[in-house]
């Protein structure tokens, strides 16, 4: 415990009055030399943090399918039975050879599938694996914009 002697008593020098008294203010000297090393370690780790191979990423561009005549729409309703434009072909092996038909075509048409979101994937990967087979190259699926507020 720190004993503080009141001034004027014997023994008091006559500077002591102001040691007399505790010190109220705080040091900040230790604060400012841990904000200063903070400081520094961020200054130098950010550039590397932020250090990047520089590429240049490709714009993202959404262009509307063109349907033109050559184009084979493929419909695949809920039960799984699939649709040429508005057609109904009776199985897979009919779908096969009217493929093969247009497979032959320059320059290859595209086959556009437009699923039920019902629709079980088996009647899909069948209407693919036959699309496969008659030799198309391009084949995408139809699917509806995604609304503003998603």
């Amino acid at each position: 415990m720190i004993q503080y002697e009141k001034p004027g008593f014997p023994g008091a020098a006559p500077g002591d009055e102001e040691e007399a008294q505790a010190m109220s203010a705080i040091n900040t000297t230790p604060l400012v030399d841990v904000m200063l090393v903070l400081l520094i370690v961020f200054m130098i780790t950010i550039p590397v943090i932020t250090h990047t191979v520089p590429v240049e990423l490709p714009k993202v561009s959404n262009i509307a399918t063109e349907t033109r005549p050559e184009n084979v729409n493929l419909s695949i309703n809920k039960e799984g039975q699939v649709f040429w434009n508005l057609t109904l072909i009776p199985d897979t092996d009919t779908l096969l050879e009217r493929l093969k038909g247009v497979a032959v075509q320059q320059p290859q048409p595209e086959v556009h599938i437009r699923a039920d979101q019902g629709t079980r994937y088996e009647h899909i990967g069948r209407v693919i694996l036959t699309v496969q087979r008659a030799g198309i190259q391009k084949v995408g699926f139809i699917t509806e914009p995604a609304r503003n507020g998603m």
